[in-house]
């Protein structure tokens, strides 16, 4: 039922260094199926994999899988040549010990470097040689991080959780993000981007082949970004009982505790502690879903309205412009308007 979305703020990251090249990007937006509208309206939300086509897009563009956003290219096939790299490793530990050798390889302004400190492990992100005293790419660490935890998870076949994360710079606009993205411990303007995880981890066998490889690089970048949440946080149990019913049929909160073996209260300090919220989830779900039938559908906004859990159209357009930025009639124009 549910798609994943992202916030537009991603794409307009992604598109900077085209710009920059003085290259159009509507034809790289029309390609990954975006509006390029939507641009202007920084509430916006587009499904995931819409970006994961974008940064196709702008990677054969560019012949650049970074965006940018490094001194040297990350030329088309670094990222598979780091996977291929890896599977060959027989722990984690030793898997991610290549991973940051080899982007040592392909990176010059960010060094991934890994410590271990007695029952925690951190994978650092510290500015290369070329990047002292540059302000900090917030964009070039959300990515570096996104595919190195993105494949640490893969070669091991199991989510890593995030038991903190901290970030060398202020936080962004789209700092809320980090919560799915990383953790729920999040703090900004530290020393360094980092990462923390359990060591024990670091011992786990990896898992895959030359022969899995390929089809895990065939999904990717989409597979990277959402494969691997972590599905035993009870904000992602409360999603998953949710998914598994029509929105107008989802039961109450004190039902739905019921039904995951747990009591209101306790739930409900539970998801606070993960930063979020009953009525949070329910509307994240809502608005993918409508994002989901407005950009791929043709049925009328009343009767999407009433899928994603509305009887009034009135209040399910009110909600919509909350959630976006814009009321659902112009995010549908705004997807089938020609760019100008």
């Amino acid at each position: 039922m549910e798609k994943d979305s992202v916030s537009i703020s991603f794409v307009a990251e992604a598109l900077h260094a085209v710009r920059g090249a003085g290259l159009p990007v509507a034809p790289l937006l029309q390609a990954a199926g975006i509006p390029e509208r939507l641009l202007a309206s920084p509430q916006t939300r587009v499904a995931a994999e819409r970006f994961g086509a974008l940064w196709l897009a702008v990677a054969d563009a560019l012949d650049d899988e970074f965006f940018g956003r490094d001194t040297r290219r990350m030329k088309v096939g670094s990222f598979a040549a780091v996977t291929y790299g890896c599977v060959g490793a027989r722990t984690l530990h030793e898997a991610v010990r290549r991973i940051v050798r080899l982007f040592g390889i392909i990176l010059d302004d960010t060094v991934l470097e890994l410590a271990v400190d007695g029952e925690q492990a951190e994978l650092r992100l510290l500015p290369g040689a070329r990047a002292a005293g540059r302000p900090i790419d917030a964009f070039a660490h959300e990515t570096l991080l996104v595919l190195t935890h993105g494949l640490m998870c893969w070669l091991i076949g199991r989510r890593i959780d995030i038991l903190r994360a901290d970030f060398a710079y202020p936080p962004p606009s789209r700092w809320p993000e980090y919560r799915v993205m990383y953790s729920q411990q999040l703090a900004f303007s530290r020393p360094c981007t980092r990462i923390v995880f359990d060591a024990a981890l670091l011992t786990a066998p990896v898992r895959q082949t030359q022969r899995s490889a390929t089809a895990f690089l065939h999904g990717a970048p989409y597979n990277i970004v959402l494969k691997y949440k972590n599905a035993d946080s009870w904000s992602a149990r409360v999603r998953q009982c949710l998914r598994d019913t029509p929105p107008g049929l989802w039961p109450g909160f004190d039902a739905l505790a019921t039904q995951l073996d747990s009591h209101p209260s306790a739930l409900r300090r539970a998801l606070e502690r993960e930063g979020t919220s009953f009525r949070a989830i329910k509307d994240a779900l809502r608005r993918d879903l409508a994002i989901e039938q407005l950009s791929h559908g043709d049925a009328a906004i009343p009767e999407i309205a009433r899928a994603v859990g509305f009887a009034e159209p009135s209040a399910f357009h009110r909600a919509f412009k909350q959630w976006t930025g814009v009321r659902p009639g112009e995010y549908r124009r705004q997807r089938t308007m020609p760019p100008v």
